[in-house]
């Protein structure tokens, strides 16, 4: 892993309402140790990312919304804004997971409007890239990431990098059971870090953080943080049991 200090980072999803929340979200803060070379990051419903971070005042927990829109205010309707997540106590969003490009049909370049609408605002941005399975048997992984990383990081000056946390989550892995290999998820990974160089530099490339989503447990977590290009982990149902989490937060 290097130096690069690990990201764990929870996203709930649609799931939780406020007592169960934050129940979690304080049996999750037990887990975290006084870690550092980790942190942690949790990303609750919109609805109760207030009294997730009043919760959690105090606590060594960063507390980030699922999503985020590129305006500070205006005819929105359904978004919420950078300075909302910022008044609800979150510093933290997540773009261009694979659930909002595949359900809800967001493309490179609107994940690349909340990219830097967060960014300006002073967010921290987890990004999120990745292929499906039919992308991955017919062999254009890599081209497809390629693309996805190029177009989404358009225009983000490479100051703004150290803002931006990538996220590698292989459509195909994610509730399925199924997870890369981690010797799948390191090629990955390695190559993701490779097309951040050739846009940027080395430096940036080595500095940004890259971590996984598909499918991450308390049974396989320990091997994908042994692989020096994963630098964290994006967990969506481990997330949501404080023990699973806990054993995942506290990776060996």
């Amino acid at each position: 892993m290097g130096k690069r200090k690990a990201l764990m980072a929870g996203n709930w999803k649609m799931h939780t309402t406020a007592v169960d929340g934050c129940q979690l979200a304080v049996d999750v803060a037990s887990a975290c140790a006084d870690f550092t070379d980790r942190e942690v990051l949790l990303a609750p419903p919109f609805t109760i990312l207030s009294e997730v971070s009043h919760i959690l005042k105090g606590r060594p927990v960063i507390i980030g919304s699922q999503n985020v829109c590129w305006e500070e205010k205006g005819a929105f309707t359904g978004e919420i804004s950078p300075i909302m997540v910022q008044a609800a106590g979150g510093s933290a969003a997540i773009v261009g997971h694979s659930e909002r490009r595949q359900i809800f049909g967001e493309t490179d370049e609107l994940i690349n409007k909340r990219l830097r609408g967060g960014l300006s605002f002073g967010l921290l941005m987890i990004f999120c890239v990745g292929e499906t399975l039919e992308e991955r048997e017919a062999g254009k992984a890599f081209a497809v990431l390629y693309e996805q990383i190029k177009k989404g990081l358009a225009d983000v000056a490479a100051p703004d990098m150290a803002k931006v946390v990538i996220a590698y989550e292989p459509v195909w892995a994610i509730g399925t059971g199924k997870t890369a290999s981690k010797e799948q998820a390191q090629e990955t990974h390695a190559f993701i870090r490779g097309v951040l160089e050739q846009i940027y530099e080395k430096n940036v490339a080595e500095q940004t953080r890259i971590l996984y989503g598909g499918s991450v447990k308390p049974t396989n977590v320990d091997e994908l943080m042994a692989q020096p290009d994963i630098d964290g982990a994006l967990v969506g149902g481990a997330a949501l049991d404080a023990q699973s989490f806990g054993r995942i937060i506290n990776f060996k």
